[in-house]
């Protein structure tokens, strides 16, 4: 399948205040998913394997490291047996980088929260602006996202540039 989203990620040190908006905002909460991301070497975009309890999918996606809200053109496909997966590859491609954290998700509508706990890394709240069918522009997707980053009350200053397979590599 292929879609787009438009997203931030913001560190943040209030994560409680983030997920009682969200409630207060009637989010739909999906549970938390212990999740591990293994990042393949590959000459462009990213392709990682996402393991969890709630998510397993095989994500291609090419992404600007900005600051600001960025656009993402997915290709990902939802899996079943992630070892086997896994092992295929590790073998063809080899590892880059594996990222492990547990995500709080929630939905409303077709935008997506997480807030997000890495070891090593801390505390972030993500927003993904997600257009399955093509059906809106990019500058609303923009424009949605600046609403709830409004409405979580996430400053510009929060926004991080680079994902956190980049940031646990650096």
């Amino acid at each position: 399948m292929k879609i787009k989203n438009v997203e931030i990620k913001a560190k943040t040190e209030y994560p409680n205040k983030v997920i009682d908006k969200l409630k207060s905002l009637n989010a739909d909460y999906r549970g938390c998913d212990t999740q591990i991301d293994t990042y393949f070497n590959i000459q462009s975009g990213r392709l990682k394997l996402r393991q969890g309890n709630i998510e397993n999918s095989l994500i291609f996606y090419n992404r600007e490291n900005t600051k600001d809200s960025k656009l993402s053109d997915i290709a990902f496909s939802n899996i079943e047996n992630g070892a086997d997966v896994l092992d295929v590859l590790l073998s063809a491609l080899g590892e880059k980088i594996t990222v492990k954290k547990d995500r709080h998700i929630y939905f409303i509508d077709h935008v997506k929260f997480h807030v997000d706990y890495l070891d090593k890394l801390g505390t972030f709240v993500e927003i993904e602006v997600i257009d399955e069918k093509n059906e809106y522009s990019e500058s609303e997707m923009h424009r949605l996202c600046a609403h709830y980053m409004d409405l979580l009350s996430i400053q510009k200053t929060d926004l991080l540039t680079h994902s956190y397979s980049d940031m646990l590599g650096l």
